[in-house]
């Protein structure tokens, strides 16, 4: 199958902020591809810039292997579906969908015919004369949608079409537009924020954080076999923890050894390790390496959620069959169900230089601490000091020795890992909280350098933290 779109080393900045970074991919002709993220990750932006409607500052776009990027919207062979349908009120289903057909001149006979073709494909048969503001809401977005492929574009941009729809309708029209892309042939190109709605509708996701692909393919490759922490934590319930890869297919977590499906990470370096809530089972205590007690149980439905607190860690575990709380329970899992993935932030300490400024002080990140370690040094010596993540705080900006811009946050059983940028230094630490925080936000840390590790540069391997 050949591709329609190509996008080739994309980048695209505002206001000195990097929106897209080097972004390249691949679409094929007739699929239906997601692009899913949160919000400010990047994905509108792309699909305007594949619409003609935003420039890329560098980099090149491809449709049927012609470069496209000074072509503009009306010209390229593609129509766009925003959330907001912009029906003309004043005019019927019949006149909204057949407006670009008049405006190209169409003969009329031609415009009836297709016209009416459009909408028996998007199940509106008979709704011809009907005024849109008649319509229900699902009932405007299809005859939107209707109006975008009466032109027969060779691609159809969707930008969140079922934002302002409520939750069953929302889920009916996923359905309604799988089945006309199937129906149609033509290649979808969809943005959500909605991870199940990815799933349910996408031949291939492409999952995306600030700016960057992080992970492309098959909805039950990316649900499987997710590349990291960020994509395992967006998309569906996930258990994730901190762990070390022992050797190829020996992983340790949760005060165990596993054996596992994965290689090639080394020996004794840090991992991510996910493991489903689905694919784990309730077993007798001594029928499993991990066991604890269930501190919550919660029906859903169709199954229950269940909360187990094993060696410090809340795993959290989907069943049909329910344990009590309080009840003693071992969990239970093979070797293709623990998935290994290299770490966001592969430090397990965040390593900083600092500077001797006094007999026994030291300054690192614009803070003057104690260090006695090295009170034999010089003046003006410099220094390494390692700080553990649990040695960061977050507290208010007021308090604050630094203000950070938080970069993720995953929730590691325990707490919630965050990897935050320091503006000045334009670098990166690692810190643990058992506050939950929102990216993409400004927060102060204040720093316990009481607890850091401080010892003379030359000891320092690389210098400089991740």
């Amino acid at each position: 199958m050949s591709n329609i779109i190509e996008l080739k080393n994309i980048t695209l900045s505002y206001d000195g902020d990097k929106i897209l970074d080097n972004l390249s991919l691949s679409i094929e002709n007739g699929q239906f591809v997601t692009f899913l993220g949160p919000s400010g990750c990047g994905k509108t932006t792309t699909l305007r810039i594949i619409g003609g409607f935003l420039t890329p500052d560098s980099g090149d776009v491809f449709f049927d292997g012609k470069r496209i990027n000074d072509l503009p919207p009306h010209k390229r062979e593609l129509n766009t579906v925003f959330q907001r349908y912009a029906l003309f009120p004043h005019l019927n289903v019949f006149d909204n969908v057949a407006f670009g057909l008049k405006l190209q001149k169409v003969p009329k006979d031609e415009i009836k015919k297709r016209v009416l073709e459009m909408l028996e494909t998007v199940d509106l048969k008979g709704y011809d004369k009907r005024k849109v503001d008649r319509l229900s809401g699902g009932q405007q977005q299809r005859v939107a949608i209707a109006r975008a492929l009466v032109n027969r574009p060779k691609v159809l941009l969707l930008d969140e079409p079922l934002g302002a729809l409520d939750l069953k309708l929302r889920k009916d029209m996923q359905l309604e537009l799988l089945n006309i892309q199937r129906k149609t042939g033509i290649t979808f190109i969809y943005v959500t924020h909605d991870q199940e709605e990815a799933l349910t509708m996408s031949d291939k996701v492409v999952v995306m954080k600030d700016g960057v692909i992080q992970q492309y393919g098959r909805p039950e490759d990316i649900y499987n076999e997710p590349k990291n922490a960020f994509v395992a934590d967006f998309i569906g319930d996930s258990n994730i923890f901190d762990a070390t890869m022992v050797k190829d297919y020996l992983v340790s977590f949760c005060g165990a050894e596993f054996v596992c499906e994965d290689a090639g990470f080394g020996e004794n370096q840090p991992v991510d390790v996910v493991l489903r809530p689905e694919d784990i089972e309730i077993v007798r205590p001594d029928q499993a390496k991990v066991h604890g007690v269930v501190e919550g149980v919660v029906f859903k439905g169709v199954h229950y959620q269940m909360s187990v607190r094993c060696e410090g860690l809340e795993w959290i575990v989907h069943s049909t069959k329910s344990a009590a709380v309080g009840e003693e329970v071992g969990l239970s899992f093979g070797p293709n169900d623990i998935h290994i993935m290299n770490r966001l932030f592969k430090a397990f300490e965040n390593t900083l230089t600092g500077e001797v400024t006094d007999e026994g002080k030291v300054t690192a990140l614009g803070v003057e601490f104690d260090a006695p370690a090295v009170s034999a040094l010089a003046v003006g010596s410099r220094v390494k000091v390692v700080l553990q993540p649990e040695d960061i705080e977050v507290v208010s900006l007021d308090l604050a020795d630094k203000k950070v811009f938080i970069e993720s946050q995953i929730y590691k059983g325990r707490w919630n890992e965050l990897i935050v940028y320091l503006y000045e230094e334009e670098s990166y630490l690692m810190l643990h909280t058992d506050l939950d925080q929102q990216v993409a936000t400004d927060i102060g840390i204040k720093f316990h350098f009481e607890n850091a590790s401080v010892t003379p540069l030359e000891e320092m391997e690389g210098g400089k933290n991740d």
